[in-house]
């Protein structure tokens, strides 16, 4: 039987602002709207207070940014949620204007010190994270990824990348409406350059999102990008293969991605 996520207790509602207004369960999100505002679970309390700090004075160009909401009493985290303002709009098939934001988001960001408890975290994705840049070894399960990440694996060479603060999972991330710029909601931290989070971006474009393979050529003259390409998927590839909800057959995406990038090294 499948768990469903509590929504936020009423005294976590009053302290955001809150208190009134029901809670409404957002679509594929733990999160939950009451009003103007979104609340979410925090996992890692120092992550969610660094996230909403960052949001809360990031001024990217042509991006709208969901603003962090702080509680009644100055707390960026309360009883392990945190919270933020209500942005408009859904995510759509526009997998290059995400890359073009993605490049834009990251220029605001290229000035942020790298946070503390990136390098503590042992979560899948950041297990994922280092094996892609050769960090950290690991014995994937073959059948789910594994494979093909030790064959593509071998086609690391070295890259001339600046490392930064760079949001690693923008794909379906990025909320669109009208002719206002897009919107990010959340931000997920990676201490990765700028061309590595667009090429995760066209990764998942391709893999998941039905995107022309051309826009593999599109973003070419970005620094280093086929082997920036190549890390993005080895992360995706290694987070399929270390996912306990992950199996051969939705392995599909990234085996047709693959073929892509192989076409570029």
């Amino acid at each position: 039987m499948s768990h469903t996520p509590e929504p936020p207790p009423p005294h976590v509602r009053a302290a955001f602002g809150a208190r009134v207004e029901e809670p409404e369960p957002l679509d594929g999100a733990v999160a939950w709207r009451c009003g103007g505002i979104v609340l979410k679970p925090a996992a890692n309390t120092a992550e969610a207070a660094w996230v909403a700090q960052t949001l809360d004075l990031l001024e990217p160009d042509e991006v709208r940014v969901s603003r962090p909401v702080r509680s009644t009493d100055g707390r960026w985290v309360v009883s392990g949620w945190s919270a933020s303002r209500n942005l408009a709009g859904q995510a759509e098939p526009r997998h290059d204007d995400v890359v073009a934001m993605s490049l834009r988001l990251h220029s605001a960001s290229r000035f942020l010190a790298r946070p503390r408890f990136l390098q503590a975290r042992q979560d899948i994705y950041a297990l994922a994270d280092r094996m892609a840049w050769g960090e950290e070894e690991y014995v994937l399960p073959q059948e789910k990824g594994g494979r093909l990440y030790d064959v593509l694996a071998g086609s690391r060479r070295e890259v001339q990348l600046r490392p930064q603060v760079v949001h690693g999972d923008l794909f379906g991330n990025v909320l669109f409406t009208e002719d206002a710029p897009p919107g990010i909601i959340d931000f997920n931290p990676y201490w990765r350059s700028a061309e590595w989070a667009a090429a995760v971006v066209v990764i998942d474009a391709l893999a998941w999102g039905g995107a022309d393979p051309a826009i593999v050529e599109r973003w070419s003259h970005l620094t280093d990008w086929p082997q920036a390409l190549l890390r993005a998927l080895l992360f995706r590839l290694a987070v399929h293969a270390l996912h306990p909800r992950s199996s051969s057959q939705t392995l599909t995406g990234l085996e047709r991605a693959s073929q892509m990038v192989l076409e570029v090294l």
